[in-house]
């Protein structure tokens, strides 16, 4: 028997509507790359790879054609890591954990779009378009996102989006896929001190 949910949680897309969003996605994406051969779809490490790759089949099954995937890596390119590992310093959030950039095409000249799981001031986009730069010229940078809870802090605007939550600063969105998780859902997460 699973446990309760903890009170401070509300599912706000279950597993079948967070299905029936990624093919939306998909969908748009090909509306707006109509016959583009050098289509790539890159999720953005932990979460936003799962869902890239998720798109990326449906984009193959849809298009009829192989298109262009991979994984990139931010850590390094966030501008929080120093205030992370700063000697004396206690990070209020963990230091990442470095995954693999797996980008088996050519950037140069490629229709790249990033996928993540949420969007909240843009600065992991940032680090993405950073790191992406650093392995070639795309033509185009698109971005694709499940869950836009705004608060920019930058001006970073997503071409696709599967559900704008706005949210509290206190507030925050889960994401959890079955392939790191166990289970598909997007959770909204009140602080106990709210």
């Amino acid at each position: 028997m699973p446990e309760p949910r903890p009170a401070s949680e509300t599912v706000i897309l279950t597993a079948e509507q967070m299905s029936r969003t990624i093919t939306r996605i998909a969908h748009e994406i090909l509306e707006k790359n109509p016959g583009s051969e050098k289509l790539a779809v890159v999720g953005i490490h932990t979460r936003g790879a799962f869902l890239g790759a998720r798109i990326h089949k449906l984009l193959c099954e849809v298009g009829g054609r192989d298109y262009a995937a991979g994984n990139l890596d931010i850590s390094f390119y966030r501008d929080d890591v120093a205030a992370r590992g700063a000697v004396g310093v206690i990070p209020s959030t963990p230091q990442p954990v470095v995954k693999d950039t797996d980008l088996p095409f050519t950037i140069d000249g490629a229709r790249v779009v990033l996928v993540d799981d949420v969007l909240y001031t843009g600065r992991t986009i940032r680090a993405a378009i950073d790191a992406l730069f650093d392995y070639g010229r795309p033509a185009t940078v698109q971005l694709a996102v499940l869950v836009d809870r705004g608060h920019r802090e930058l001006p970073i605007r997503p071409d696709y989006v599967g559900k704008n939550l706005p949210t509290a600063s206190r507030e925050r969105i889960s994401v959890r896929v079955d392939e790191c998780d166990g289970v598909d859902e997007v959770v909204l997460v009140r602080s106990k001190e709210a």
